[in-house]
Formats: C-alpha cells, structure tokens, sequence
C-alpha cells in the first residue's frame, strides 16, 4: 500500500517536469515561408532569360481551342519566342469563353475537328431553343496568367 502511494507521488513529481508549454518549454524552431505570386513570376522570367526568349510584337490577340469547346482568349498578349529551345510563352488577361460567344469572328481559326463540333453545337441550339431559354455561359476570368509551350 505504502509503495503504490510512492509510486504516484514520484508520478506527479514527474508530470510536472514533463510539461507542454509554459515556462522553460522549447519553442517552434521552424519558420514557415509563405511564397508570394510575384516570386513565383520572377522565378519564370529568370528561367525564360536563361532560354533567351525574345519579344514578338504586333500580336493582338491569342485564342487557344480545348477539347471540351471553349476557348482561353488572350486580348492584347505580350508573346515571347525561344526557336532555339522551342518555346513559345503568353502572358497575359485571359479568359475562358464558350465557343459560342466567339463566333463570327473566329470561323476562320478554326481547324477541321472544331468546325466538325461547331457543327454538333449548331444541330443543337435549334433543340435548346424549343425546350426553353438555355442559360447564359458565364465567362471564367483569371486576372493574370502565363502560358509556357514547349512544341
């Protein structure tokens, strides 16, 4: 009986000297860095100097097709070129359109597997208009964004 009293006496003179916190206890050594957009940006533009990309002016728009029908659309890019490293970078107000919204102006764009969903796109609006007022595609806008292609 007399040992077991010891025993969580000698248990709470060891609790107390293990404690988290408080006074004495070691601190967080690590710091955490948060990286910030503008260093990410910088980290291209040095990448891309050392590709030695140069500037392609007179390019007033750039419109990139996807597979699922919609299309990125840059309006006055700032485009660079590396023929040596094949790279070509747009930089740039992008925004993510509907093939639709695009239309007349970019028919002649278009390559033979667009004009052929183009088509399917057009057999079906005439089935939207009759099942009611289809709703409206908003435009996904990205403030910023930067495109590297190696071809």
């Amino acid at each position: 009986m007399k040992e077991a009293i010891m025993n969580q006496e000698k248990l709470a003179k060891l609790q107390a000297q293990v404690r988290i916190g408080g006074k004495g206890s070691a601190r967080r050594k690590k710091k955490v860095v948060h990286r910030t957009a503008t260093a990410d940006d910088k980290k291209l533009q040095f990448s891309l100097k050392k590709l030695g990309v140069n500037n392609i002016s007179g390019i007033e728009e750039v419109n990139m097709f996807t597979n699922q029908g919609t299309v990125i659309h840059f309006n006055n890019p700032k485009v660079q070129a590396s023929l040596a490293a094949n790279t070509f970078t747009i930089t740039g107000h992008a925004e993510t359109k509907q093939l639709t919204e695009m239309l007349p102006g970019i028919l002649n764009q278009l390559g033979a597997d667009s004009l052929t969903s183009l088509r399917r796109l057009a057999e079906a609006l005439p089935k939207q208009a009759r099942a009611g007022p289809a709703p409206k595609a908003s435009g996904f806008q990205r403030s910023r964004r930067c495109l590297l292609f190696r071809c």
